[in-house]
């Protein structure tokens, strides 16, 4: 399943703390990835440019840089590109016994398959996603009568009594991540700096979701080369 598998990016760093921070990924904002990122550039994986608390590409290519180089992960593993506590104690970032045990904790929660939702709650949020499609984009839409892309999700959710973080930045750090989504998680994409945009997933690399250019609309991740190449992760809820 083309960029399905892909895995997600991560920051979290810090030039000596006692304690491990939990793992970042794509999106991820603020004094940890800063941190992450000097330290990464001090052992000279990053360029001292991208010190800004902002996990984006950049970022991300440090995190693998750092990880092929160390034998902690590679492209063909679960977490490469993110900075779990593996990575973090390797840097320096946090104790070995600190380490370990939340190794075991992030690696239980990075590795859920399935959502929480029921197959049958899936179904039928997604019988009311389809019901939508082609209602038109509107910047901060939140009705049948124009929806933005997280406006179309929380429309969606609230039919069926679950209350979703209204922004798409929101909606990645509230979720929990899935390596393999399944239908009725919410898939993400990196438009601009971070995670910028989302629809839900139906199946068979299909989502839906409110694009600019097209509103409530079906897309392809597999078969469409700007939805995969965008594609950073998914989340359930």
């Amino acid at each position: 399943m083309k960029k399905l598998v892909m895995s997600l990016a991560v920051a979290g760093a810090i030039f000596a703390a006692p304690t491990v921070t939990d793992a970042m990924s794509m999106g991820d904002r603020g004094g940890d990835v800063r941190e992450l990122q000097q330290t990464l550039a001090d052992e000279g994986y990053n360029n001292a440019s991208n010190v800004d608390g902002v996990f984006g590409p950049l970022t991300l290519a440090a995190v693998q840089r750092y990880q092929l180089s160390n034998g902690i992960s590679s492209p063909a593993g679960n977490f490469y590109g993110v900075a779990g506590p593996a990575t973090q104690s390797s840097l320096g970032l946090a104790d070995g016994s600190s380490a370990s045990s939340s190794s075991s904790t992030s690696s239980t929660s990075n590795t859920q398959v399935a959502g929480t939702s029921s197959s049958s709650d899936a179904s039928a949020m997604i019988s009311t996603a389809r019901s939508l499609i082609g209602s038109p984009y509107v910047w901060g839409g939140m009705s049948p009568s124009g929806f933005d892309c997280s406006g179309f999700i929380n429309y969606v959710f609230n039919q069926h009594g679950e209350s979703l973080p209204r922004t798409v930045a929101q909606m990645w750090s509230a979720g929990t991540p899935v390596s393999n989504p399944q239908p009725g998680d919410i898939v993400f994409f990196e438009t601009r700096t971070g995670p910028s945009h989302s629809g839900i997933y139906l199946g068979n690399n299909e989502f839906i979701h409110s694009g600019a250019s097209t509103g409530v609309t079906i897309s392809n991740l597999s078969s469409n080369p700007y939805w995969s190449s965008a594609y950073i992760g998914a989340r359930s809820f």
